[in-house]
């Protein structure tokens, strides 16, 4: 960035680029890896699994303290909607739901951080030319929710294959829902359903971050005003809109753990 003031639009900009291996110059380039999505991503698992680790350590038999108790609670939510949704084995799904609760929540959370605290930071240590962009929000990074949705994906099929076996899986593909004379629409309307569900659950993470995340750089750019309604509107808006966003904050991580559950549950029935 240059040593002028930056404009609005430019602030923005800036503060929505990623730290990446090279410039995106097409729309869909697989070859560019978001270095920030990745360590933040990695930052967010290992610190929650430091949690339940830490907080398995602690267990006790006795009268919980707060902080188990709060993760009793997590995981008493956790295993109802596993068994509620999923009927069959789930000594590997009401886990895998959990990790999921847990890390996306935490991945949301960092959205909570201020959004010139890096920036600033790589300033004053001589950064900024070697770090020029940086955004903290993994979830807010399309890549980073589409992988996930990838996994889910992989586990879907995954499940169809290991319940209804090989054969049952392409025989559902190719027969289901209008029967097997039907076989051409009815595989292309199964691989329309994959393709939306994986498509809609990253997306609907993504869209709901980016938002977030960009309505905190609106309403940082009021204290840029130097006026009492600018540092006022700054202090307040800001203030509303962390408050309601720890809401958004959890609720998406629920709803993706939700879905989650539902694509593997129905992966576990037949049409």
């Amino acid at each position: 960035m240059s040593s002028a003031t930056p404009t609005a639009s430019e602030y923005i900009v800036h503060h929505l680029g990623h730290f990446s291996t090279h410039h995106q110059e097409k729309i869909v380039d697989f070859s560019i890896i978001n270095m920030d999505t990745v360590f933040w991503s990695v930052f967010a698992g290992v610190l929650g699994c430091f949690v339940m680790w830490l907080a398995a350590r602690k267990a006790t038999a006795g009268v919980p303290g707060r902080f188990q108790a709060f993760v009793e609670m997590v995981v008493e939510m956790v295993e109802d909607q596993s068994k509620s949704i999923v009927h069959g084995d789930r000594r590997f799904i009401a886990p895998l739901a959990l990790t999921i609760f847990v890390w996306v929540a935490l991945m949301n959370s960092l959205d909570f951080l201020p959004v010139d605290m890096f920036s600033s930071f790589f300033h004053l240590v001589g950064l900024d030319s070697v770090i020029p962009y940086h955004r903290v929000v993994p979830t807010a990074d399309l890549n980073g929710t589409l992988g996930m949705a990838l996994g889910v994906l992989a586990l879907m099929v995954y499940y169809s294959v290991k319940i209804k076996g090989l054969g049952g899986w392409i025989h559902e593909l190719f027969a289901a829902p209008f029967g097997i004379w039907l076989a051409p629409f009815n595989l292309l309307l199964n691989l329309i359903e994959y393709a939306a569900k994986t498509v809609s659950l990253g997306m609907r993470l993504f869209g709901n971050m980016y938002a977030g995340e960009l309505l905190f750089l609106l309403i940082a750019l009021l204290g840029s005003m130097a006026t009492a309604f600018g540092f006022i509107g700054h202090v307040v808006a800001g203030s509303l809109w962390a408050i309601f966003h720890i809401l958004i904050v959890f609720l998406q991580a629920f709803i993706f753990m939700m879905l989650t559950l539902v694509y593997i549950g129905q992966a576990h029935e037949g049409h």
